[in-house]
């Protein structure tokens, strides 16, 4: 026997590791790489993105929205480094929040968490509307008489009992879910732009980028709201109790989202600029674009086709953004930041069953209200998109500030990173402060709505430091490799319970 089958055989002991994670109860190590990515593929929604986020885009940027979704790209990517900051050294399952937690302690933990569910719920929300939105249109062209109100409301009910039963079951089943209609939507959508510009006759360079009258205060808050089409992109880190290799995985899929993503979304800026253009229409005052662009150049049957494509990202889009929800609601709970109920998993399924079924029904309720009292989705989608952004802006920027501090901290602070960070959080805050503004001279009321979610925000985190505000230790749990998984590890607990007690 070789020295290293001796040690294999009788290996030498390991103390002090714990039996279980202080995440327990998830299914560990399940997920592969191609499963990392499509959460965050799948929050992000680019098909879904691609094809009404960027006609927002261009009703606030006009002739800059190319260059909107350009520089939103390049912030996204600054963004995405700095989360990995992170990511390449704690394997979390409430990510942003566990983040914040390591780098600037409870308080910004609690900000960066409620900021971020607000990001969640609400682009969750989004995608059930814009699911239902399409659903309904395709249910228009084969029965022009239905009552869209009716219908509305049977697709988002149809969306929440697929959303239950997916999230229900599990993470491999929800992220192959996603993964596989992404592909197929993205395939399709890529096909019908190659398509357009072919009919088109080709993009012109100037109908993109016009040599005057490109507004900088127009381009930024153009590039905000194109950088509402990149959220959820870190979405993959709220699977770090649940991936493979997360610390290799989860930033590469991270990084990969924006790439894929950014690529996208200029194909389809470019593409829907320049056919609008070629036409001599205004893009934004369209409701469908690609259907309009589609109709005019004689390719109706394929925008039906995209259209399905669309409507299956949307809830895609729903699945993913619910998951990564859940998984923050059941690490706030586990660190007694929320009721700690909210942290019971599924004893067959191992997913975090009791934070499903308190988001679920929340995340029906509000879209089938807004449709049943008249409110058109599109209309909806636009206030409900000013909140969501507006919660996830202000979690990126908290987490770039606080990976200043962890950094410097752990003794791992370069000139690079510090840079990287204070811009992604100074130019993200800055384009936000642009966009509310811009959108509240257009009215919207989701800026009110965003401020008021602010100060409820900051009045429960009030209240809950006041009750007595727990250190760092206790806020922002990470996954721990437990006494299994190391060859000749023994339990702390068994240890200490001395031999008569045994160990597992």
């Amino acid at each position: 026997m070789t020295a290293l089958e001796r040690a294999i055989a009788r290996p030498q002991p390991v103390r002090a590791f714990s039996a279980t994670s202080p995440l327990d109860g998830l299914r560990r190590r399940s997920v592969g790489p191609a499963d990392v990515l499509a959460q965050s593929v799948a929050a992000v929604a680019p098909t879904a993105a691609a094809t009404t986020v960027i006609l927002l885009v261009a009703g606030a940027a006009g002739s800059g929205t190319v260059l909107a979704v350009a520089v939103a790209t390049v912030l996204a990517l600054l963004v995405a480094a700095t989360v990995n900051q992170f990511a390449r050294r704690l394997a979390a399952t409430g990510s942003l929040y566990t983040y914040a937690a390591r780098g600037a302690g409870p308080v910004a933990a609690l900000a960066t968490g409620g900021s971020i569910v607000v990001g969640y719920g609400f682009i969750s929300v989004f995608s059930l509307l814009g699911g239902a939105h399409y659903l309904t249109m395709l249910l228009a062209r084969v029965w022009p008489g239905v009552d869209a109100s009716s219908a509305l409301i049977g697709a988002l009910l149809a969306e929440a009992a697929v959303l239950a039963v997916v999230l229900a079951r599990g993470i491999r089943l929800s992220s192959r879910v996603a993964l596989v209609v992404e592909i197929v939507s993205v395939t399709v959508v890529v096909g019908l732009m190659i398509a357009l510009i072919v009919a088109i006759g080709g993009i012109q360079v100037a109908a993109l980028v016009p040599a005057a009258g490109v507004s900088p205060t127009a381009v930024a808050a153009g590039a905000v709201l194109a950088l509402t089409a990149f959220v959820g992109f870190e979405s993959a880190a709220t699977l770090g109790v649940e991936a493979r290799s997360p610390l290799r995985t989860i930033p590469r899929a991270v990084v990969g989202t924006v790439l894929v993503a950014g690529t996208l979304y200029l194909l389809a800026s470019a593409t829907q600029v320049a056919g609008f253009a070629a036409l001599g229409r205004d893009l934004s005052s369209s409701t469908a674009p690609v259907d309009d662009l589609a109709g005019a150049m004689g390719m109706g049957g394929l925008s039906a086709v995209a259209d399905v494509g669309i409507a299956a990202s949307f809830l895609a889009c729903a699945i993913a953004s619910t998951t990564a929800l859940t998984r923050i609601v059941f690490a706030m709970a586990r660190d007694g930041v929320l009721p700690r109920a909210l942290g019971r998993t599924h004893s067959r399924h191992r997913t975090p069953i009791a934070a499903v079924r308190a988001v679920v029904p929340i995340l029906t309720l509000v879209p089938v209200v807004v449709v049943a009292a008249g409110a058109h989705p599109w209309a909806a989608m636009e206030v409900v998109l000013v909140v969501s952004a507006s919660g996830y802006i202000v979690a990126y920027a908290i987490v770039c500030l606080a990976a200043v501090r962890f950094l410097r901290r752990i003794g791992e602070s370069t000139r690079r990173a510090t840079v990287v960070s204070v811009i992604a959080a100074v130019s993200i805050i800055a384009c936000l402060a642009v966009y509310l503004v811009v959108e509240a001279q257009a009215g919207n009321v989701g800026v009110w709505i965003s401020a008021g979610v602010a100060l409820a925000t900051t009045a429960l985190i009030t209240v809950r430091m006041r009750r007595g505000a727990p250190d760092l230790d206790s806020v922002g749990r990470y996954d721990v490799p437990v006494a299994a998984q190391v060859l000749g590890g023994i339990p702390a607990e068994a240890e200490a319970a001395g031999p008569g007690d045994g160990h597992a």
